[in-house]
C-alpha cells in the first residue's frame, strides 16, 4: 500500500448512513468504511460476503475485508467492533497519522482509531457538500421518483374528488366511508408496486390539518381543504421524492380560495429567485413578503389565539436526495445555492377553524434559474 500520513475516511452502514452510500454507491447492510488518501486513492473496507459484490458495483479502487486487517490483539466477534477494529488497522498500517472524519462518525471508530495513536479532526462539512450538487445520475433518480409521487398525489386527489358525499357531508368511496386512514392506504399500495416505499404520508383534512405536521386522521368531508403530501423513497435508486397537493372535494369555501391563491402566489415567488449564488434565505424571504402581504402572519400561533389565526410557521424548504431532508435549507441563515442542489418550495397557511394550505415543488438549481421536476397541477378541484 501507498503510505500516506493524512485520509478522509467515512464510515458506516451504507444502507442507513447516506454518506457513505453516496461516496460509494453501493448497498450493505453491514458497516463500511471508505478511506480516501490525499492522491485520491480510494480503499473500501467491508465484510468479507460483501468483498466480491462490491469489487463489482462499489467506486472504489481497493477493497478489503475486516479479515485483511486484524490487529496484534484478534477481531472482536462483535460486529461493530470488529469493522471499527479493521478501520483502525488499516490507517496505521497505511501510515497514517491524522485522519478527518464527518459528524455521523461512530464513538466506536474513533474510540479505536485514537488507541492506534491517530490523530481524528472533524470536518462538519464532510459528507454534506459533496451531496450538494447533484450530478446527472441523481437528477435522473430524483425525476424518476418524482413521477411515482406525483402519480400516487394525482390518484390520491382524484379518488376524494370524485368520491360521493352522505348527508352527513361526509366523503363515500366504494359504498363506505372515505378515512384518512384508507386514502394512506391506497397510497402505500400505489407506491408499492411501483417500487416505492413511504413511511409516512400526509392526509389532513379540515381542521386536523390546521397543525401543519399533522399526518392527518378521520373521516374526510366534503367542501373543506385536504393536504396531499407524499414523500416516498425510489427502492430502485434510493432516492426521494416529495411533492403537496391540495383538494377540496364539492363547493370551495371563499377562506381557502384566498389561502390557496395566497400559497399558490408565494411558492411562484420563492422559485423564481432560484438560482446558484442566491441564498436560502433569499428564497424564504420572497416567500414571506408575499404571505405578510396578503395579510398573514409567520410563525406559530400565540397562546390564548383565536381558531381563525392563520399563518405559515414553518420554513420554506429543505434538500432532498438520498435523505428526505438534506442540506440547504430554505429559512432565514439559509446558506448559497449551488448548480445542482435538489431543494423544495412548500409554502403553507394553517388554521384551526379552517384547515391547512401547502404546495410544494421539487427544483434542481441552476446557474441562472432552476429546473422544476413536478408537473401536476396545482389548483383545489380534481373531479
Amino acid at each position: 500500500m501507498t503510505i500516506d500520513h493524512t485520509a478522509t475516511l467515512l464510515s458506516g452502514v451504507p444502507a442507513i448512513n447516506k454518506a457513505v452510500f453516496h461516496r460509494i454507491r453501493f448497498d450493505a447492510h453491514d458497516p463500511a468504511s471508505i478511506i480516501v488518501t490525499p492522491n485520491g486513492v480510494r480503499r473500501l473496507v467491508l465484510r468479507d460476503v460483501e468483498v466480491m459484490r462490491a469489487k463489482k458495483l462499489a467506486k472504489a479502487d481497493e477493497v478489503f475485508c475486516y479479515e485483511d486487517f486484524e490487529p496484534a490483539g484478534g477481531l472482536s466477534g462483535d460486529r461493530e467492533i470488529r469493522a471499527a477494529q479493521a478501520t483502525a488497522e488499516c490507517l496505521r498500517k497505511m501510515g497514517v497519522a491524522q485522519v478527518t472524519v464527518d459528524r455521523s462518525m461512530s464513538a466506536l471508530v474513533i474510540d479505536e482509531i485514537e488507541d492506534a495513536g491517530i490523530e481524528v479532526l472533524l470536518d462538519r462539512q464532510l459528507g454534506v457538500r459533496d451531496r450538494r450538487s447533484k450530478d446527472a445520475e441523481e437528477i435522473a433518480a430524483l425525476r424518476a421518483a418524482t413521477k411515482i409521487t406525483e402519480s400516487a398525489i394525482r390518484m390520491a386527489c382524484e379518488t376524494i374528488a370524485r368520491a360521493e358525499v352522505n348527508k352527513a357531508g361526509e366523503l363515500v368511496h366504494d359504498a363506505d366511508v372515505l378515512s384518512a386512514e384508507r386514502v394512506k392506504a391506497m397510497i402505500t399500495v400505489h407506491l408499492a408496486e411501483r417500487s416505492a416505499f413511504g413511511e409516512h404520508h400526509i392526509v389532513a383534512c379540515g381542521p386536523v390539518g390546521g397543525d401543519c405536521h399533522s399526518t392527518g386522521a378521520g373521516v374526510l368531508r366534503t367542501s373543506e381543504p385536504v393536504i396531499i403530501d407524499v414523500f416516498p423513497k425510489h427502492l430502485d435508486s434510493g432516492y426521494h421524492g416529495d411533492c403537496t397537493r391540495m383538494v377540496v372535494n364539492g363547493e370551495v369555501p371563499a377562506e381557502v380560495a384566498k389561502m390557496h391563491a395566497t400559497v399558490a402566489e408565494a411558492k411562484a415567488a420563492g422559485i423564481g429567485v432560484i438560482r446558484a449564488g442566491a441564498t436560502g434565505e433569499d428564497v424564504h424571504r420572497a416567500v414571506v413578503a408575499v404571505i405578510e402581504s396578503r395579510g398573514y402572519l409567520m410563525g406559530f400561533p400565540p397562546d390564548g389565539a383565536p381558531a381563525a389565526y392563520c399563518s405559515m410557521p414553518h420554513g420554506t424548504g429543505h434538500g432532498l436526495g438520498l435523505d428526505l431532508k438534506e442540506q440547504p435549507l430554505l429559512d432565514y441563515k439559509g446558506p448559497e445555492l449551488v448548480a445542482g442542489d435538489a431543494v423544495t418550495v412548500e409554502p403553507g397557511l394553517y388554521s384551526m377553524a379552517v384547515g391547512g394550505m401547502r404546495l410544494e415543488d421539487l427544483l434542481i438549481v441552476g446557474e441562472d434559474g432552476c429546473e422544476n421536476l413536478n408537473s401536476l397541477p396545482e389548483g383545489l378541484c380534481w373531479a
